[in-house]
């Protein structure tokens, strides 16, 4: 029995992206504010992200083939630009789009492996570029002609590599580069295609540069270090003026700086920490404490406001009197490994990650509930069908439950598996849960109002188990697992039913709703239809062209099902036919798992960068 082969990509329709939960928040100054300061411009894997500031609109620059590594906006607001990171010995493109349009204007290659940082020119006349440390050249482009002007070498062999850029305010053929060990003020001479820089003298201090900020007048400039200190410079002279803070240096080094119209400093640290400083001697006006180092610093309009990201891909707003933080975006910063719908309702999910489980409200993208437990992985999670608790499999070998409303803890069952927990479901009469585990076993637990009692133990499986699924009557259930075989159990006398044996890694499966047949898949990229009563295969699909297909779902009437994974497209599949009717694209990491919503409103998808994908269902049920 061959794969059948797939259908035609041609002629599929694509499916509608309605929301992005998500941001790269490792990226530095990666958020920035648009000079329209309507919205606001940020990276999430290889898709850059225009949302508004006071409403929930959002439009998506797709082009980038990998991980988008800076972003820079024009000062006129007309264009953006943006560099990617690719393999060792490969190009890495810089793409410029056009803001208004939305749309892909040029492609830029010369540097390899990565590009570092942007910048543009203050009349939009030139794009500077800088590339990794494997590259370690900096080139000026034409935007007019979209062409590189000239190259060089950014830094000189005695010293380290430059990471940062920043334009003059005034001429557009003076920039500055920073990074280890050094400083460098650059001309453009344009009749002759050259750049020639002039190093700026630290005298004995060694610092590694991680910021720089211009003055409005271009008489000098700041650069924020490592070690936690700024130092002043000036323009004309190339000679450094004062540093500071001497003795109180900020802890985990200055990530970003801004200065402001009355002459003071807003500096964010690798600590978490955004203060605002006097700019002429350093001093400490106000701090307050952010969660995740600070890696954006964002102005928006004339400094009254100002924007904050972090390590932890959250977005903070602060005004400039109150200097008080208002977290108004949230995501996970880790790859997300489960995503559940409660029995009935499509307004709230859940997800979960490494060190948490949050709860969305699905309309409006919001985080309403984070349960943390510091260190610790969650494999899986699963509602109780009459909403109560939600229980989650970790990987300290442990099951949680918690209120969905409060996030309080309910109970643990300890030791509930030796290599960890990876996957749970429970029955439709919330009596019973039913785990998986990294050994292989499958164990049924009994839960009562105070008591979790261990039922029975199902060792079949010898590796992971990657999924269970339990039927309506909660008589049977159908564990998937990674050594390749998918079992049906009965879970009235704890038998096994039927084993499905594959050359594959099983990652998913589902019960058709009528209840007498599987889908299955997993590393193999077929999807595999079995029957339940003999376990017979009756059909296999090419899944996907490359790589594991990690996640599927049906709907409750079975025409339609939804696969994703490692090639990064969600499609849905018609059952009967066994043929893709729509591909979503706007995945920049391996899809984890995906879901459709009760009632078919939308598919939600996660994956292993972060982010959180929400799409309009296309076919009317």
């Amino acid at each position: 029995m061959a794969g059948e082969p797939g259908p035609q990509s041609d002629a599929l329709c694509e499916l509608e992206l309605q929301a992005v939960i998500g941001f790269n928040g490792h990226i530095p100054s990666g958020l920035i504010c648009h000079p329209d300061r309507e919205h606001f411009i940020y990276p999430l894997g290889c898709t850059i992200i225009i949302q508004g500031l006071n409403n929930n609109t959002q439009a998506f620059l797709h082009g980038h083939t990998n991980n988008v590594s800076c972003v820079a906006v024009s000062r006129s607001g007309c264009y953006v630009a943006s560099g990617q990171v690719t393999f060792m010995g490969f190009k890495a493109d810089i793409i410029l789009w056009d803001y208004k349009k939305r749309e892909l204007l040029a492609r830029l290659s010369l540097h390899k492996g990565k590009i570092e940082k942007l910048a543009f020119s203050p009349n939009d006349l030139y794009l500077v570029s800088l590339g990794g440390q494997d590259d370690g050249s900096v080139v000026v482009w034409s935007i007019a002609k979209r062409d590189p002007i000239c190259g060089s070498p950014a830094s000189a062999r005695s010293a380290g590599n430059a990471t940062v850029l920043a334009f003059s305010n005034c001429r557009d053929e003076v920039f500055v580069s920073a990074g280890n060990g050094t400083i460098r003020v650059w001309e453009l001479d344009l009749p002759n295609r050259k750049i020639r820089p002039t190093e700026c003298q630290t005298g004995q201090l060694k610092r590694v540069i991680t910021c720089i900020m211009m003055a409005e007048d271009d008489s000098y400039f700041y650069v924020g270090t490592s070690s936690g200190d700024i130092l002043k410079l000036h323009m004309k002279s190339k000679l450094m003026s004062d540093y500071g803070p001497v003795k109180e240096k900020f802890s985990l080094g200055v990530t970003a700086l801004l200065l402001l119209k009355t002459g003071d400093l807003v500096v964010s640290t690798g600590g978490g920490i955004v203060a605002l400083c006097k700019g002429s001697n350093y001093k400490l006006i106000k701090k307050i404490q952010v969660q995740g180092g600070v890696t954006s610093l964002t102005l928006r309009g004339q400094g009254h406001q100002f924007f904050v990201g972090t390590e932890e891909s959250q977005i903070y707003r602060l005004n400039y009197n109150e200097f008080k933080e208002e977290l108004i975006a949230t995501c996970h910063n880790e790859a997300i490994h489960d995503i559940i719908f409660p029995s009935g309702t499509s307004d709230l999910f859940a997800t979960c990650s490494k060190n948490d489980i949050r709860v969305w409200h699905t309309p409006e993208n919001k985080e309403l509930l984070r349960i943390t437990i510091p260190n610790m992985t969650c494999h899986a999670i699963d509602f109780m069908r009459d909403g109560k608790s939600i229980i989650s499999a970790w990987n300290d070998g442990k099951i949680r439950a918690f209120t969905p409303e409060t996030g309080r803890l309910m109970y643990v069952i300890d030791h509930a598996h030796s290599m960890g927990v990876t996957a749970i479901a429970a029955t439709s009469d919330c009596k019973r849960i039913i785990s998986g585990g990294g050994e292989g076993q499958v164990r049924v637990w009994e839960i009562g109002q105070n008591t979790r009692k261990l039922e029975e133990v199902l060792k079949e499986h010898i590796s992971a188990v990657s999924c269970i699924k339990i039927k309506k009557n909660n008589r049977e259930c159908v564990t998937a697992s990674i050594d390749g075989t998918c079992i049906i159990w009965d879970i009235v006398r704890f038998m096994r039913n039927q084993m499905i044996l594959a050359n594959t890694l099983f990652q998913c499966v589902c019960y058709h709703p009528e209840e007498f047949q599987i889908i299955t898949s997993g590393t193999d990229r077929k999807i595999g239809y079995w029957e339940i009563f003999d376990g017979s295969a009756i059909r296999n699909l090419e899944g996907s062209l490359t790589g594991s297909i990690n996640g599927m779902d049906i709907t409750s009437d079975g025409t339609y099902f939804v696969t994703g994974g490692d090639d990064h497209l969600v499609k849905v599949w018609d059952y009967n036919e066994g043929e893709v009717t729509h591909v979503g694209m706007g995945h920049s990491g391996s899809i984890t798992r995906l879901r459709i919503c009760p009632g078919n409103k939308y598919i939600v998808s996660v994956s292993a960068d972060g982010a959180i994908l929400r799409w309009k269902y296309p076919h009317s049920s």
